[in-house]
C-alpha cells in the first residue's frame, strides 16, 4: 500500500480553503472568509515543509497567518480588558536581541581586522543606500507624513538578523556577513537617530537622545546581556579575560544610563535608580540564568540554542501581528501601495548593494553578502522605535510589511544563488 504523504494532503486542503475563502469573500461573508484564509495559510505552512526547495518559506507563511488573523479579527490582537498587547513589543524585541547576543562572541568583530575593505563597504553601503532610497520613495509617493516617516525609519535601522542565514544559504561570505551585521548594529545608537533626524525630521518630531536611548535599551543592552550569558554558560574564558569583558560590559551599561540622564533630564536619584535596574536586568540576571541553565540542562548547548531560536521566531511573528492589528485601518487605506514601495525599497537594496561591491572589485561571495546586508533591515527595531514614539499604528506599518516581505525575497534570491556557486 502506498504511503500517504501528509504534506501533499495539507497542500490539497490549502487549495480547498483558498477557493472556499474567495467564495465567501465575494458573497459578502468576510468573517467566514477570514477564518478560511487563516486555515489556508496554516495548511500551506505545514504543506511546504515537505518540499526541500520551499521548506524555508514555512516560517514566513506562519507570519502571513498572523497578519491575516490581525486584519480580519484585529480586536483579538490589540487589547484584553485594559491590557494593550503593544506593550509586549519592546520586551519581545529585547528577548530576540538577547538570543542574538547569546550566540555571539567577540570573535564576530575580528572581521574588521581580517576583512576591513568588505566591512567598510558593507556598513557604508547599508547606511547610505537604504536611507536615501527610503527618502526618495517618501518624496515620490504621496503617503501621509507618519507613514512616510515609517519608510524612512526602516531604511535607517541596522541590517536584519535573517541576512546571515541568507548569506549561508547563498554560499556567500558568512564571516563577512556576521561582522557587517554586528558592526551596523553596534553603531546604530548613533547613526540611526542622526539619519532619522536628517531625513525624517520634517515629517515627524525626532528626539535624537531619546531615540538613542531607546536603541541602547532595546538592542545594545540585551546583546550585552547575551554576551554575559554566553560568557558564563560557555565557561571557556580564563579569569582575567572574564574580568576585562565584564568591566567593558559594566561601562556600556553605565554609558547607557548617562544617555538616560541626558534624554530624560533626570536628577541623580533617577539616574541611580535606572542604573540599578539596568545592572539587575542586563548584568546580574544573565549570570544567574546561565549558571542555572548549565545546572539543569547539563551543558546541552544545542537545546539551549533551539529554545532561544524558537523564542526569537515566535517573538518576531507576535510583534508583526500586533502591529498589523493596531494599524489595520491605515493599512486598508495605503496597504497595497505600501507593499509595492516596500518591495521596491528591498529590491533596490539588493541591487545597489551588489552593484557597489562589484564597482569596488569585491569577489562574488562578498558581493552576495553585501547585497543581503544592505537589502535586509532590522524590522523589529524599527517597530520598537515606532512604539516608543507613540505612533505604532502609522510609523510602524512600513516595518511590519518590510519584515515578512524581505524574508520572501531574501529566501528566493538565496535559493537562486545557491544553484549558481560563486566562481
Amino acid at each position: 500500500m502506498k504511503k500517504i504523504n501528509p504534506y501533499k494532503i495539507a497542500l490539497i486542503f490549502a487549495i480547498l480553503f483558498l477557493i472556499s475563502s474567495l467564495f465567501f469573500f465575494f458573497s459578502g461573508n468576510t468573517a467566514i472568509a477570514g477564518l478560511l484564509l487563516i486555515a489556508f495559510f496554516i495548511s500551506l505552512a505545514i504543506g511546504v515543509r515537505g518540499f526541500k526547495a520551499v521548506k524555508g518559506l514555512s516560517y514566513t507563511i506562519w507570519i502571513f497567518t498572523g497578519v491575516t488573523a490581525a486584519m480580519f479579527f484585529p480586536q483579538y490582537f490589540t487589547t484584553v480588558g485594559d491590557f494593550q498587547f503593544k506593550i509586549l513589543i519592546v520586551p519581545l524585541l529585547q528577548i530576540i536581541m538577547f538570543g542574538m547576543g547569546s550566540q555571539m562572541s567577540l570573535d564576530d568583530f575580528t572581521g574588521v581586522i581580517k576583512m576591513p575593505k568588505g566591512v567598510i563597504i558593507g556598513v557604508g553601503a547599508h547606511y547610505l543606500i537604504m536611507p536615501l532610497v527610503a527618502f526618495a520613495i517618501s518624496r515620490i509617493f504621496n503617503f501621509p507624513p507618519e507613514i512616510a516617516a515609517g519608510i524612512i525609519l526602516i531604511g535607517c535601522v541596522p541590517s536584519g538578523l535573517a541576512s546571515n542565514v541568507m548569506s549561508y544559504i547563498a554560499h556567500a561570505n558568512l564571516a563577512l556577513a556576521v561582522t557587517i551585521g554586528a558592526i551596523s548594529t553596534l553603531i546604530s545608537p548613533f547613526v540611526t537617530p542622526l539619519l532619522m533626524k536628517l531625513l525624517g525630521g520634517q515629517l515627524i518630531e525626532v528626539n535624537f537622545w531619546s531615540m538613542m536611548l531607546d536603541i541602547l535599551n532595546m538592542i545594545i543592552l540585551p546583546i550585552v546581556a547575551g554576551f554575559i550569558f554566553n560568557l558564563f554558560n560557555e565557561g571557556k574564558e580564563n579569569r582575567r579575560t572574564k574580568i576585562i569583558q565584564l568591566s567593558v560590559f559594566f561601562l556600556i551599561i553605565l554609558l547607557t544610563n548617562l544617555v538616560y540622564l541626558k534624554a530624560k533630564h533626570s536628577d541623580v536619584s533617577g539616574f541611580l535608580l535606572a542604573f540599578g535596574k539596568s545592572l539587575g536586568w542586563f548584568y546580574l540576571l544573565p549570570m544567574i540564568l546561565a549558571l542555572m541553565l548549565r545546572h539543569f540542562l547539563k551543558g546541552d548547548k544545542k537545546l539551549m540554542s533551539q529554545i532561544l531560536s524558537l523564542l526569537s521566531m515566535v517573538g518576531i511573528a507576535v510583534i508583526i501581528t500586533i502591529i498589523t492589528a493596531t494599524g489595520r485601518d491605515s493599512l486598508l487605506k495605503v496597504g497595497a501601495l505600501l507593499l509595492v514601495t516596500s518591495l521596491l525599497h528591498n529590491l533596490s537594496g539588493y541591487t545597489l548593494g551588489y552593484g557597489v561591491s562589484w564597482l569596488f572589485g569585491m569577489p562574488e561571495k562578498d558581493r552576495r553578502t553585501v547585497a543581503f546586508e544592505v537589502g535586509m533591515q532590522n524590522g523589529g527595531l524599527a517597530s520598537g522605535l515606532a512604539l516608543q514614539m507613540g505612533k505604532i499604528a502609522t510609523v510602524g506599518l512600513a516595518p511590519a510589511i518590510f519584515g515578512p516581505l524581505m524574508n520572501v525575497t531574501g529566501s528566493a534570491l538565496a535559493s537562486w544563488w545557491r544553484s549558481k556557486p560563486p566562481k
